[in-house]
Formats: C-alpha cells, sequence, structure tokens
C-alpha cells in the first residue's frame, strides 16, 4: 500500500486517478443503463427530431442531450453505446491479449526456428496500416459482433507478443529457470509456473494501452459501416450519423464525440501510471 500511495503522489499518480474515476463511472453507466429512467436507444420520433440540448441551472429536460436526426435520445444513445463499445473492445483486448502471450511465450522459450517464423509474422502485420487490415477482414467476412471482436483481436495480438518474447528472453536465463530445467522440469511446468508469473504485469500494462486503441479502431470501422450494424447504437455510427448535420444539428456529433474522446484519455491515463507504477524508471516525478 505504501508503494501504491507513493505511486500517487506523483503527477502520473494523479492523472492515473483521474483516468481510473472516469473509467469506472462508464463501467457503472455501462453495466446500470438498462436500469436508468432513460428512453429506448432506438427508438424514432420524427415529431422530435433534432430537438437542441436542455440542459439548465436547475433541471434537465426531456433530452438533455438532445435528439438526432430521427428523434432518438442522444444520452440514451451514448450510454447504450458505451455497453458495445466495453463489450466489444475488453472482448478483443482478452482475446488478443491471449493469445499474443501465449505466442511470445512459445517463441521467447523455444527460440530457433520456431521463434524466427512468429518474429517475422509480426513484422509482417506491424507492416501493414491497421485500418486497412481490418477493412480486409471485415469486408472479407462481412459486418457482425463476432467477426468485429475476431478482427480487432487478429490486429492487437502483435504487441503482447514482442513484449513478452523480450521478458522470456531475459527471464529464461535466470537461476531459478536453469534450476528447474535441471531438476527435469517440464517444458510446460517452467512456461507456467515460472515464466508466466513474471511476464504477467508487462502483459497487463500494454493491455490497459491497447485498449484505448482497439476503442478508437472499433470506433472507426463503426464509423465507416463496418463494425456495429444498425439499430444498435455505436459512438462511431453516431459520428457517422452526425457527420451530416455537423452545421445544423452540432450536438448529434459533439457529444458521441466527446464521450470516446473522455474513454480513451482515461484508458490512456490509466495505462501511463500503470507503467510508471511498474516500472518507476519511467516515472514522471
Amino acid at each position: 500500500m505504501r508503494a501504491v500511495w507513493q505511486a500517487l503522489t506523483r503527477r502520473s499518480g494523479w492523472l492515473g486517478l483521474f483516468g481510473a474515476t472516469l473509467l469506472v463511472v462508464l463501467v457503472l453507466l455501462a453495466l446500470f443503463g438498462p436500469w436508468l429512467d432513460l428512453p429506448d436507444p432506438t427508438r424514432t420520433n420524427l415529431r422530435a427530431r433534432m430537438v437542441g440540448p436542455t440542459i439548465t441551472w436547475f433541471s434537465l429536460g426531456a433530452h438533455p442531450l438532445g435528439t438526432d436526426q430521427l428523434g432518438r435520445d442522444i444520452l440514451s444513445r451514448i450510454v447504450a453505446g458505451s455497453r458495445v463499445t466495453l463489450m466489444v473492445a475488453g472482448a478483443a483486448v482478452l482475446l488478443g491479449g491471449v493469445l499474443g502471450t501465449l505466442l511470445g511465450l512459445i517463441s521467447g522459450y523455444f527460440g530457433g526456428w520456431v521463434d524466427r517464423i512468429l518474429m517475422r509474422l509480426v513484422d509482417i502485420q506491424l507492416a501493414l496500416p491497421l485500418m486497412l487490415l481490418a477493412l480486409m477482414v471485415v469486408a472479407a467476412l462481412g459486418p457482425s459482433l463476432r467477426n468485429l471482436i475476431g478482427v480487432l483481436a487478429l490486429v492487437s495480438w502483435v504487441r503482447y507478443a514482442r513484449i513478452v518474447r523480450g521478458q522470456v528472453l531475459a527471464v529464461r536465463e535466470r537461476e531459478f529457470v536453469q534450476s528447474a530445467r535441471a531438476i527435469g522440469a517440464s517444458h510446460s511446468r517452467i512456461i507456467l509456473r515460472h515464466i508466466l508469473p513474471n511476464v504477467l504485469t508487462p502483459a497487463l500494462v500494454v493491455a490497459t494501452l491497447e485498449l484505448a486503441r482497439v476503442i478508437v479502431l472499433e470506433a472507426g470501422l463503426s464509423f465507416l459501416g463496418l463494425g456495429i450494424q444498425p439499430p444498435d447504437p455505436s459512438w462511431g455510427r453516431m459520428l457517422a450519423d452526425g457527420r451530416t448535420y455537423i452545421s445544423s444539428a452540432w450536438w448529434i456529433i459533439t457529444f458521441p464525440g466527446l464521450a470516446l474522446m473522455l474513454t480513451v484519455l482515461a484508458v490512456n491515463l490509466l495505462g501511463d501510471w500503470l507503467r510508471d507504477f511498474f516500472d518507476p524508471r519511467l516515472a514522471v516525478r
């Protein structure tokens, strides 16, 4: 606890706490959104289309953040979109992290031709623009929630693999690993019992930073019409729908953009703090 408090007293620590608070608020909204007294995010009402925000100092109107071109409530769509965004991004980061960590363990531990093949695959994928690769895969398989999670995991595993491989190369030469090998421990036991616990921390930091990138990538695919499909709300899709009305109904695109910006900012601040906490040499004092 003392180390945590010392880390929080740094400037990056307070920023990390701010990011964690924003992220907790977003998660709570996503979890308890269905129980809030908000309009149906998919219900249209052409009589109330493009109603401006009705926020005053004393009360909130029927549509605090306004409505879109089909009369749907912006606030309820943002809350519902947060649930979709966190579910997709969380699942993609989990799948990508498991795959990348596993391949990084195998590559760093066994070395040789296995390491060369896996690292060349990493180099090839890193040479391809992520958005282009994601567009190609989604266009080939078709837009769906399952395909979206799969393609986001596919483009995110390489960073885990490279970081974990570098950690494994250092850990496998340490005394406790050599001792386990000397007493005849199997490869799987050495990897799972002795090496994996020592590489989980860097992988966790990468997962936190990768979450922000996956959220932006999901919003980009939804913006292009290859992500979350209507009528399900998505921040990227809301941005795409609102760009036509940016001069006449600014709130349609502004509030989803702010939600996306604050979410990515919160995740990045938390990830930077975790990186500084686990590696004090990088901390800003």
